[in-house]
Order: C-alpha cells, then structure tokens, then sequence
C-alpha cells in the first residue's frame, strides 16, 4: 500500500494529494503532525536519502532555530531535530510500496514511480 507522509496543510502536499485522487491511485495520509512519525522511520529514509535530503532547512521551523541547533548538523542531530519538530521533514514523503520512497513532489516522478498502480 502507498502510503504519504506529510502535514496536511502544507500546499505541497495538497498538490500532491490531488494528483493522486485524479489519478486514482489509493494511498494512506499519514500527518505528522497529528500521528508523529517514528525515528526508525527517519532513520530508514535517511539512510535511502541521506539526512540533508529529509531535513527541511528551508522552512519557518528550522530558520526560527538557534544557532546552536543549526551548527554541527549530521544524520542523529537532523534525525532529533526531525523527531522533536516535525515540520522540519521535508514533504511530502510518499512510500510506493515498492521499497522506495520518493521525497517531495513532481508530477513526472510520481507518474513514472506508480505506473501501473492505478485503481
């Protein structure tokens, strides 16, 4: 089962959320601001795509930081900061199911990643 992560206000995902249902493709939502998101679940898209590909640093949340949060930044630093504040996750982050997960969103991703998966 696809399943999306992500914060449901956020514009991106409902970009993304309404390319799905156009495209009727059935997913789970996962919100991480009302369900968390644990940090084997971080560690594993981490480890698929690197740390400074999942942390968020362009948003309102990371910049409101202090410099000292800021600094020294590596894979458990990102991954705590991550855990603790999850609007520092960059979005959204769409499981396939196939073993994969794709970050952010494009319309030619998703149609080239989920061929095939259409209801």
């Amino acid at each position: 089962m696809i399943t999306m992560y992500g914060i449901k206000n956020c514009d991106t995902i409902k970009k993304a959320r309404n390319w799905l249902d156009n495209e009727r493709v059935a997913y789970n939502f996962h919100d991480y601001k009302v369900a968390g998101v644990d940090k084997a679940k971080l560690e594993e898209w981490v480890m698929e795509h690197g740390w400074e590909t999942i942390l968020n640093r362009s948003g309102t949340t990371f910049k409101a930081l202090d410099a000292g949060d800021k600094a020294h930044i590596d894979a458990d630093k990102a991954i705590l900061l991550m855990i603790t504040n999850p609007s520092m996750i960059k979005r959204p982050i769409l499981d396939t199911g196939r073993g994969e997960t794709i970050v952010g969103f494009k319309a030619t991703t998703y149609e080239n990643a989920l061929q095939g998966v259409k209801a």
